[in-house]
């Protein structure tokens, strides 16, 4: 009987301890959780209980709000790009000499376009017996209605390649 005794005593301390192990590590656990509760409760109690749902309902409606207030504005935006791109903002300007060797660079030819490049032309002729003025309707660089002369193009040239451009 003694040695079945002895066989059957290490296995009985050995789930003992196991079990001790096992309550201590429940307890600890339990404590645990216990304390993660106390936090999350004070957490989302806020002054009155219901602080913290508050702000984040009235977050998500501000979130809304500006993203309807940046569709507001970005729809305003293209509408003023739109404007300006019919507006002139490419100019070129050409002086020259009609008259070879007499008399200065006293004609020229100005160029105001669009963002598309469309336009008019005015040209500028002075000789001796006066000066005369001359328009022509640019569309796309072009035009269609008369025919143009070397100053002209270089003058449209000058407006289209100018850095100062908007670039659409």
């Amino acid at each position: 009987m003694n040695i079945s005794q002895n066989n059957l005593f290490y296995p009985f301390v050995g789930m003992v301890f196991f079990i001790g192990v096992l309550i201590f590590s429940n307890i600890f656990i339990f404590l645990k959780i216990k304390k993660i509760n106390k936090k999350a409760e004070d957490f989302f109690s806020g002054k009155n209980g219901k602080d913290l749902e508050k702000i984040i309902i009235g977050q998500k409606e501000q979130i809304e709000k500006n993203k309807k207030d940046i569709k507001e504005l970005f729809d305003a935006y293209e509408k003023i790009y739109k404007i300006a791109f019919k507006g002139i903002h490419k100019i070129g300007v050409i002086r020259y000499n009609p008259l070879g060797d007499m008399g200065g660079n006293q004609s020229f030819v100005v160029a105001f376009l669009d963002g598309d490049s469309s336009g008019v032309v005015i040209s500028s002729l002075h000789t001796r017996e006066g000066t005369r003025l001359f328009s022509k309707p640019i569309i796309k660089s072009k035009c269609f209605e008369y025919p143009l002369t070397d100053e002209e193009k270089s003058a449209i040239k000058n407006a289209t390649v100018s850095k100062k451009s908007l670039k659409i």
